[in-house]
């Protein structure tokens, strides 16, 4: 009795072991299968990090592939505050060579972050700069490739090509209404590092970053060059204000030229007023064309047979409704009875809108 008693508590045992064994298997097996992505990634994300390296922007190019926008490479400063060991010292040296305010370069060596951009301090150095700060050695201070934008032709066609800020994004010009798809894809130097920080000696893992996508425009940019020289010349000679101009092609309608005065050099763009380096005078500055376009709408409705200048009559009553504004003659009482031939002389307001309304009939 007493033996069937031990030997039943034996089986007992067995078989809790067995299946504590056959949960722990299958939980094994679980992880290892089917949540092991996903608790890889979750596992990876503590002890990783990333450098960031900046995508080039798409370039702009003209109807002939001329380059007027691109990219140069410059470099930034990125701390890793943890991996510093001397803070003050580190921001006594920088600060010295980046000529800024020690306090603010302490603020970024101490920051409770993983990586600290140091901006605007340590934004787009120039060479020499960048020597002086990569001679430091100094763990947890970082130099990064970063894309500058600059225009090879300075203050040719700025306002039509805008600008764009520190951050490589548009602000303005096509270079704003365009940003989508000139904007590229950054990547990262990713490396690994412990619980507090420190590096790990484990092999660092490059992303290339992916360029923006090239914008060609209809632009021709020795029709731009001769069209600014004529502003220049223009606004010298009658001491203007300021001036416009656009060429287009009039069988497509493609602009080939748009230009104004006053310009602005777009890769120095922080040295203007807002009213210049906001305003495309050809398309901001709207204004009626008038009796000047009374000639087009008629020419064109001649050219397509829909007024004869000599036998079709027009009475001008002074006053003629269009789409419900009432519009008016310049002449009190209007020309009367008049050939179309003397509307054009006479310049008569509501002639030449029927010429006009003729002359959409043309284009729908």
């Amino acid at each position: 009795m007493f033996y069937n008693s031990i030997h039943t508590r034996i089986r007992y045992v067995f078989l809790v072991v067995a299946i504590i064994l056959i949960i722990a298997i299958g939980k094994v097996f679980y992880i290892q299968v089917f949540a092991y992505n996903k608790l890889s990634t979750l596992a990876e994300s503590l002890w990783s990090r990333e450098l960031p390296i900046s995508a080039d922007r798409g370039e702009i190019v003209d109807r002939n592939g001329v380059v007027l926008a691109t990219n140069i490479t410059t470099t930034s400063l990125v701390v890793i505050p943890n991996q510093i060991v001397d803070k003050e010292d580190t921001a006594k040296k920088l600060s010295d060579i980046l000529n800024c305010d020690y306090e603010d370069m302490l603020a970024h060596l101490s920051k409770k972050t993983s990586i600290e951009r140091v901006h605007p301090e340590g934004r787009q150095l120039d060479y020499e700069t960048a020597e002086k700060i990569d001679a430091l050695k100094i763990d947890g201070v970082y130099l990064v490739k970063e894309s500058k934008r600059y225009y090879p032709y300075d203050d040719l066609l700025s306002h039509v090509l805008g600008y764009v800020g520190i951050d490589n994004q548009g602000l303005s010009g096509l270079e704003l209404y365009y940003d989508e798809y000139l904007t590229g894809e950054d990547g990262s130097i990713k490396y690994f590092s412990d619980g507090k920080g420190h590096k790990l000696e484990l092999a660092e893992v490059y992303e290339a970053p992916t360029s923006g996508i090239t914008l060609q425009l209809t632009i021709d940019i020795e029709l731009q060059q001769a069209v600014e020289n004529e502003l220049d010349n223009a606004l010298s000679k009658y001491n203007a204000e300021s001036a416009i101009a656009i060429a287009m092609d009039p069988d497509t309608g493609e602009v080939l030229a748009m230009a104004s005065r006053p310009n602005f050099n777009s890769n120095d763009y922080q040295n203007y007023s807002t009213e210049v380096i906001n305003r495309n005078l050809p398309i901001w500055m709207t204004f009626e064309p008038g009796s000047t376009f009374k000639i087009i709408t008629l020419a064109s409705s001649i050219e397509e047979g829909l007024i004869n200048l000599f036998e079709d009559r027009f009475t001008d009553s002074g006053v003629i409704t269009v789409d419900g504004s009432t519009l008016h003659c310049w002449k009190h009482g209007g020309h009367g009875d008049q050939s179309y031939l003397e509307v054009v002389e006479n310049s008569c307001n509501p002639g030449g809108y029927t010429g006009t309304f003729l002359s959409s009939k043309i284009l729908i």
